[in-house]
């Protein structure tokens, strides 16, 4: 009888190459540090809106939050459904995130806004990445998955560019 490895008791079983589901792994792996720090981002931009137009602010914000919390799971179950690893801890999200943090004390409302809207463009250009990557490995499902949270991406960013224009 063979000696099972730890490793092999979490493998779940799949028709794709296993060095394409490798790299749809290590892709939807960013997809979902990036969420995991792009909802903290946005969250304490939430809790900390000051100003006029606080009330509006403060709601899109726990909008768009939610909306970027609901992604994490189904990428991280889709890596899993692939037979790979995924997110273990705050560390592991730190290790593999781009989204950059931001500490500050005070930041400016008009200022989140246009930083959360350019996370998000580079968000939807993460996604686009994966998205081939998983074209690529004729990984269908994970492909239509992303496809969705793309045109959502898409949707925060333009709330946010519109909310930050200027009135004529």
């Amino acid at each position: 009888m063979k000696a099972t490895n730890q490793i092999d008791v979490l493998d779940t079983p799949s028709d794709l190459k296993e060095k394409g589901i490798q790299q749809v792994a290590e892709a939807v792996n960013g997809l979902v540090a990036d969420s995991f720090a792009l909802y903290i981002k946005t969250k304490n931009y939430h809790w900390h809106m000051s100003g006029r137009h606080f009330r509006d602010y403060h709601l899109l914000l726990d909008e768009q939050a939610d909306q970027i919390f609901a992604t994490i799971d189904p990428l991280a179950e889709r890596v899993r459904k692939l037979g790979e690893n995924t997110i273990r801890s705050v560390a592991h999200i730190a290790q593999l995130q781009r989204v950059k943090d931001n500490d500050e004390d005070f930041v400016a409302p008009k200022d989140m806004l246009v930083d959360l809207m350019n996370e998000n463009k580079k968000m939807a250009k993460n996604m686009r990445d994966a998205h081939k990557i998983a074209d690529d490995a004729e990984d269908v499902a994970t492909a239509s998955l992303i496809e969705v949270y793309i045109d959502e991406t898409e949707r925060r960013t333009w709330f946010l560019f519109e909310t930050t224009r200027e009135l004529n």
